[in-house]
């Protein structure tokens, strides 16, 4: 089922939802870039896990419309329209990579509604404490983030023509990454049908313009507007070890920072294998009680 919605200010969100429209709510905010129809569990796994999952594309990207200047903890009020449009009171939130701190924002600035988040594979904010906020990172991020930093201009006028070129060829994004992917994320993207959902879900995100990408990065690269310290909800950080995207000190220091988070490491994993992760995830965002996924816990 899909929706529009309004937002206080005006904007357009476009709103997709799965699963049991009576289940319990989950919201899933996707990566960057991308757009609502990432990856998901099919919707009859969604029925029998008595869940519903809702999607949006975020500012810029696919149907929704851009926001220029938002920060991470504008994800929140943006989440809060949602939720008030479909008239959902309480819920769960995951996001994964360039969505994993949005999921954070709505766990610390709303917490009446958000019963549980989960940050896969995330970022750290750019002014971490005591954290080498690049240590790790491949070539492309660091370039692309500290661009972002000094020169936002010169972001726009990369993004903007690589953006096009993905629009034409989705393919084309994961040829340019393959050459920075460990072993095991080749080996996840390489699956047909994993593939094939990655290829719909950057083409639709990009349809309309680069602003969605290049927003994120400069939200992520500026102050989000809020303390992860201030959560208080359960939060599950999954990342990992050897993601070279999203380096895991930045969910070990969310892990250190937020009060009793649990961190579940794969010592074993990297960026992409999050994808595999996530029915386990979403299992865990509807437990009563806190408990890390699988066998995978350990010391952040």
């Amino acid at each position: 089922m899909r929706d529009q919605v309004r937002t206080a200010d005006g904007r357009a969100l476009t709103v997709e939802r799965w699963g049991d429209p009576g289940g319990r709510p989950v919201f899933l905010l996707h990566g960057t870039p991308g757009s609502r129809l990432g990856p998901a569990p099919r919707g009859m796994v969604l029925y029998q896990r008595r869940m519903q999952l809702i999607a949006y594309d975020r500012p810029g990207y696919g149907g929704s419309d851009r926001h220029p200047g938002r920060t991470v903890a504008d994800t929140a009020r943006d989440v809060a329209a949602v939720a008030d449009a479909l008239g959902l009171d309480t819920f769960a939130v995951a996001g994964r990579s360039g969505g994993a701190p949005g999921a954070l924002a709505c766990a610390a600035l709303l917490p009446d509604r958000v019963t549980r988040t989960a940050a896969l594979v995330g970022l750290a904010p750019w002014d971490a404490e005591d954290l080498d906020w690049f240590a790790g990172m491949a070539d492309s991020n660091v370039r692309e983030y500290s661009t972002a930093f000094d020169d936002p201009e010169g972001l726009a006028a990369r993004l903007i023509p690589r953006a096009a070129g993905i629009r034409r060829d989705p393919g084309r994004l994961l040829d340019e990454l393959r050459r920075e992917l460990t072993a095991s994320d080749r080996a996840i993207v390489a699956d047909a049908g994993l593939r094939s959902m990655l290829l719909r879900n950057y083409q639709e995100g990009l349809r309309t313009s680069a602003y969605g990408w290049i927003d994120d990065a400069l939200a992520f690269s500026r102050p989000w507007g809020f303390d992860p310290a201030d959560i208080r909800c359960p939060v599950l950080i999954w990342h990992g070890e050897l993601d070279v995207f999203s380096p895991v000190g930045h969910s070990r220091w969310l892990a250190r920072r937020i009060p009793g988070a649990t961190a579940a490491i794969d010592p074993a994993a990297a960026h992409f294998a999050a994808l595999r992760a996530l029915p386990d995830v979403l299992n865990w965002l509807l437990r009563e009680a806190p408990a890390p996924p699988a066998s995978e816990q350990q010391p952040a």
